[in-house]
């Protein structure tokens, strides 16, 4: 399923993810999964939030650059085997995958997906989904 990510754009400075974290808070916005990438300068925290496009007008009114992006959500089970499967589905079908990042919940895996074709991706997938 395609689903938007939100993409905080930060200053790689103490307290500055912890700002992003207690703004979505404050508006009651729950942060469901988010990745931190970053380098000595910048770093760029992607987040699935609770409501999006709330969480994009109060961090952009609190001045964070911020960007919305399409991604893909998958659940499969939390076993051994089961993302190697979907990136095999994926290889096959020649689909390239910019990043991901994933967590689990009980017998539960969540995995979010940038793949650089999304249309290509979910019609790898389709019927591969637990």
């Amino acid at each position: 399923m395609t689903i938007k990510q939100v993409s905080v754009f930060l200053e790689n400075k103490t307290g500055r993810i912890n700002e992003v974290t207690k703004t979505l808070s404050q508006h009651g916005i729950n942060m469901q999964a988010f990745s931190m990438a970053e380098t000595p300068d910048f770093g760029i925290l992607r987040l699935i939030v609770s409501d999006v496009d709330k969480a994009v007008e109060i961090l952009r009114s609190a001045d964070f650059a911020v960007m919305l992006t399409d991604v893909i959500l998958l659940h499969c089970p939390n076993k051994a085997g089961a993302l190697g499967e979907i990136l095999e589905q994926l290889a096959v079908a020649d689909v390239a995958i910019e990043y991901m990042y994933a967590f689990a919940e009980g017998d539960m895996a969540n995995i979010v997906v940038r793949p650089t074709d999304i249309a290509r991706c979910e019609q790898a997938l389709v019927g591969l989904e637990a």
